[in-house]
């Protein structure tokens, strides 16, 4: 089975968004389900590495980086807790959960506030494919027990109730944090992202925020005296991009 180009979060005007409409837009069809084999699991995380995060694009970045992308330096991050969370952390929890979070995005695709997909909607959309995976294409490999996994790991990153989804949220936030930081850099200060620096303000875990400090200093001196968006506590988001930003229920975690 071979995947088509990424998805968008655009599709399926006027009717409701269904994940079998979408994963029949694959080349060849939509994957068999019930199989005992995962590689028509593994085709799919093509689009993945295909998919680009859509929030970069609207600043005219459009070779940036993949929801792929974005997870392998997440699952980087996860293995370097800071000094007072190593103890208290399942690290290799921590490392799944960053692999897994944004796997829906495969076919559902990189929404963002501009989208007109609330969030509820975004929820249902997210819910409906993970299942879709890990039941209908997992639901027989290895007699389901991996499917189930990737399921509960998931739902536990989106329920943000655990010290393990706490931080893997603020490691959300750190990546989008140094991705921002970097594309100002490869722009030699013509380009200011600023506008995505008040996800700094959402880092919850204080081992966390010693990060974020760290990187948003970093920015000031690369910027220096040149003028440029800095998050200031009067920078209110909307309520659209805290929605989608939410860390989960909780509605405070970055999304580029």
């Amino acid at each position: 089975m071979s995947t088509s180009t990424s998805p968008s979060a655009g599709t399926q005007t006027g009717t409701q968004w269904d994940v079998q409409i979408e994963a029949a837009k694959l080349l060849g069809g939509a994957p068999e389900l019930n199989s005992e084999s995962p590689i028509p699991f593994f085709h799919i995380l093509h689009r993945l590495k295909t998919t680009k995060r859509e929030g970069w694009r609207r600043f005219g970045i459009l070779d940036g980086e993949s929801i792929s992308d974005h997870m392998y330096r997440m699952g980087m991050i996860s293995m370097f807790p800071p000094s007072g969370l190593e103890s208290r952390l399942n690290i290799a929890r921590c490392s799944k959960m960053a692999l897994i979070h944004d796997m829906a995005e495969a076919l559902v695709g990189d929404i963002t506030p501009v989208d007109g997909v609330d969030k509820t909607e975004k929820s249902r959309r997210e819910t409906t494919t993970m299942q879709y995976f890990t039941s209908g294409l997992l639901g027989n490999v290895s007699g389901g027990r991996i499917g189930q996994d990737i399921m509960e790991v998931w739902q536990e990153y989106e329920d943000d109730k655990t010290l393990e989804a706490h931080y893997v949220h603020d490691i959300d936030k750190i990546e989008l944090l140094l991705q921002m930081t970097e594309y100002e850099r490869a722009h030699n200060r013509e380009l200011d992202l600023g506008e995505f620096s008040w996800v700094s303000s959402k880092v919850k875990l204080p081992e966390m925020k010693k990060w974020s400090a760290e990187i948003l200093k970093e920015r000031e001196d690369f910027w220096g005296d040149k003028e440029h968006h800095s998050y200031q506590p009067a920078d209110a988001p909307s309520k659209g991009h805290l929605e989608y930003y939410g860390n989960g229920t909780q509605d405070d975690s970055g999304h580029a």
